[in-house]
């Protein structure tokens, strides 16, 4: 379909995903359903190991929340769909690494939706902000991670004032991982998610379950639940080919190649 706001394309084990929507790529309630739903066939597709999610075009990564639509009926706590606003940051069992290249602006509920990745990287001229204050709301998701992500006193700014960082005040703070030249941007994210989709993809499954779930634990219980493979992911590598074969590659100086299972 071509007039999908969500396009995607498979390179090998790696899914693109591009929001295309309007000028702004902003997010309603249908376009954010749909996320889910290519999120979801991610998640669950064994043939694909990393995704990367990004704009269409050269300004926007994407806005957040479409206010226009909001003023034609669709409701802020309307159905987002499987993994809430966007697809992404509430996905349970998504233990897949996912890269977010930031074209452009990329503030409010786009701020969140980029903040569900993984790896962050950033065009020269992209913009980060959390504008919510402004019209009298709150930035639900981003009031819980953002905090945790880069300084507090930082977020708290962002949070209270709305003030746009640049992509080197945002790369200063660790928000994001790196910044690139524009015309560069899908090309070294591409790199990276070639890099991730020739790894162990039952190691990644573990690291993202033990990191997502040791958040709320206090470090002694958390490595006990590790070392007593009580993470599913862990249990399941432990008890893997991949995990056999790792060994097996070192032992013999050579490539593993990873299956999986």
């Amino acid at each position: 379909m071509t007039d999908t706001p969500i396009k995607t394309a498979r390179r090998g084990h790696i899914l693109e995903v591009t929001l295309d929507r309007g000028k702004a790529n902003a997010i309603d309630l249908q376009t954010s359903r749909l996320m889910g739903e290519v999120f979801t066939d991610f998640r669950d597709d064994p043939d694909l190991r990393v995704a990367i999610v990004t704009g269409a075009g050269e300004k926007f990564f994407c806005p957040g929340w479409d206010l226009k639509a909001a003023a034609d009926g669709d409701a802020v706590d309307g159905d987002y769909g499987v993994g809430g606003f966007g697809g992404l940051q509430e996905l349970r069992g998504l233990n897949k690494p996912v890269i977010a290249a930031i074209n452009g602006i990329c503030c409010g509920g786009g701020l969140e939706l980029a903040l569900g990745a993984d790896i962050i990287m950033a065009a020269e001229h992209a913009t980060f902000a959390l504008p919510e204050i402004r019209s009298g709301t709150v930035a639900d998701a981003a009031s819980i991670k953002l905090p945790k992500r880069i300084p507090y006193h930082i977020a708290m700014e962002m949070l209270f004032t709305g003030r746009w960082l640049d992509a080197e005040e945002a790369a200063r703070w660790g928000l994001i991982n790196r910044i690139v030249p524009a015309e560069d941007l899908m090309d070294q994210a591409r790199e990276m998610a070639e890099l991730l989709a020739s790894g162990p993809p039952l190691v990644y499954a573990a690291i993202k379950e033990v990191v997502r779930e040791a958040e709320d634990m206090k470090f002694q219980d958390a490595l006990n639940k590790i070392t007593k493979s009580q993470f599913e992911t862990v249990e399941k590598l432990y008890r893997s080919e991949d995990q056999l074969e790792g060994a097996r590659a070192f032992a013999e100086k050579r490539d593993p190649v990873w299956k999986g299972r």
